[in-house]
């Protein structure tokens, strides 16, 4: 089913700095976005997904026997069957420098080494980047979504400071097609001029710093002054935003649910509500977390049989909870295309094994998006490949002129555009 969104230096204390740093680091959670325009002679948008599943996989039953594309698909893939021709499983990869076993999840769309030191800090995720390039054409730049009853996101901005996650799939609903009072829409506009006013003193207070500092910080202050403006012009649009209508869907709210142990049946409902967000064109980027810390016993089997029957049980159901997203997404037609062919969901987990807090031999898969599918990407398992580089693929098909992302300093090698 179709639907259409209507559309001398004295040392300066950072401390001004890092108030500023705060206002702008959760500005680009705000909305920002052109109307979308129902023109058959427009490109069809490109979208991402990517999601990730703390605990690991277990690899025996995820990774495939032989490689390229008579592969013998293992027990979780199977469940994936339909659409083999429409995904690439991935071996022998991780994330350079990556490690610190459970402290890597922070690190899945960032790339960024060490998590477990002491005064670490992370760098812009993949989701992040990508809504910096084609989040200004929707209503919400990107959806940063998690389900979890902890404070987790897989979303980082430029300055390495996570973005909060959506943890409600009603919630969600609400925000994405409940358009509310004609006051609650007056506060939220509000609450947006706020956010200017703010911006304005910030820039103001640098303007008035800019000529007590050294040329070289000078130019850093430009850049953040252009920064500032840029958010400004968000703000702007966001603004307008809020007294369009929102698109409207046949769907009903999901009920709530907050039991961790459902873990699989909170991610079927925001998978649902995940499609419809997509489907409605009110956002091309959302990130994912699922936390499943419920299993986090049960990881550490100590290969016992009945355990691992038990974890292998828990992790089927989160297969086929994925098969029925990438089904959803198939099913829903775009001209002549699906809205799977247009949308790259990624698909994996910061733990290669959680029995041993391995972080290498990552079990990935990359589903849709218009790459050449149906293979499987074998690399070495004892000197693994980079795969931040299948984010730097992924962001040139988003039509971004990159050549490099974090450790990946070039493309995916064998995954070829459609």
């Amino acid at each position: 089913m179709r639907f259409h969104a209507a559309l001398t230096r004295t040392a300066l204390s950072r401390r001004t700095f890092l108030r500023a740093s705060g206002v702008a680091l959760a500005l680009p959670l705000l909305d920002a976005m052109q109307p979308t325009l129902a023109d058959d002679s427009l490109e069809l948008p490109r979208r991402m997904v990517c999601i990730e599943t703390n605990m690991g996989i277990l690899p025996r039953y995820f990774f495939p026997e032989g490689a390229g594309r008579d592969y013998i698909a293992s027990p979780y893939l199977e469940r994936l069957a339909a659409h083999r021709n429409q995904l690439t499983v991935f071996s022998g990869v991780s994330l350079p420098g990556v490690t610190g076993g459970h402290a890597a999840q922070k690190c899945f769309l960032t790339g960024t080494p060490h998590p477990e030191r002491g005064g670490f800090r992370n760098g812009v995720s993949l989701d992040q980047l990508a809504a910096e390039h084609v989040g200004n054409a929707t209503r919400f730049p990107s959806l940063v979504l998690a389900i979890t009853n902890e404070n987790a996101t897989l979303s980082y901005t430029r300055s390495g400071a996570p973005i909060p996650s959506e943890q409600s799939p009603r919630k969600l609903f609400e925000k994405l097609f409940v358009q509310g009072r004609p006051d609650e829409v007056e506060a939220r506009v509000e609450a947006l001029r706020q956010g200017r006013s703010t911006l304005d003193f910030v820039a103001d207070q640098s303007r008035r710093l800019n000529k007590q500092l050294s040329a070289a910080d000078q130019h850093r202050l430009d850049q953040y002054q252009n920064a500032v403006r840029e958010l400004e012009q968000r703000l702007h649009a966001a603004q307008e935003w809020e007294y369009r209508p929102k698109p409207q869907v046949e769907a009903k709210a999901p009920e709530e649910n907050n039991d961790p142990r459902q873990f699989v049946e909170r991610s079927r409902m925001i998978f649902d509500v995940m499609k419809l967000a997509l489907e409605t064109d009110s956002t091309r980027i959302i990130s994912l977390f699922i936390d499943t810390t419920v299993i986090h016993n049960i990881t550490h089997h100590g290969n016992r049989p009945e355990v691992l029957a038990e974890l292998r049980g828990h992790e089927e159901r989160q297969f086929d909870a994925l098969n029925g997203f990438l089904t959803e997404l198939s099913e829903s037609k775009e001209r002549n295309e699906s809205l799977l062919d247009r949308t790259m969901v990624l698909y994996g987990t910061c733990m290669g094994s959680a029995n041993s807090h391995s972080n290498v031999n990552l079990p990935a898969l990359l589903a849709g998006g218009g790459f050449r599918h149906g293979q499987h990407l074998a690399f070495d398992t004892e000197h693994n490949y980079p795969l931040s580089n299948l984010y730097v693929s992924m962001l040139q098909r988003l039509g971004m002129e990159v050549g490099e992302f974090s450790s990946g300093k070039g493309t995916m090698r064998g995954l070829d555009f459609a």
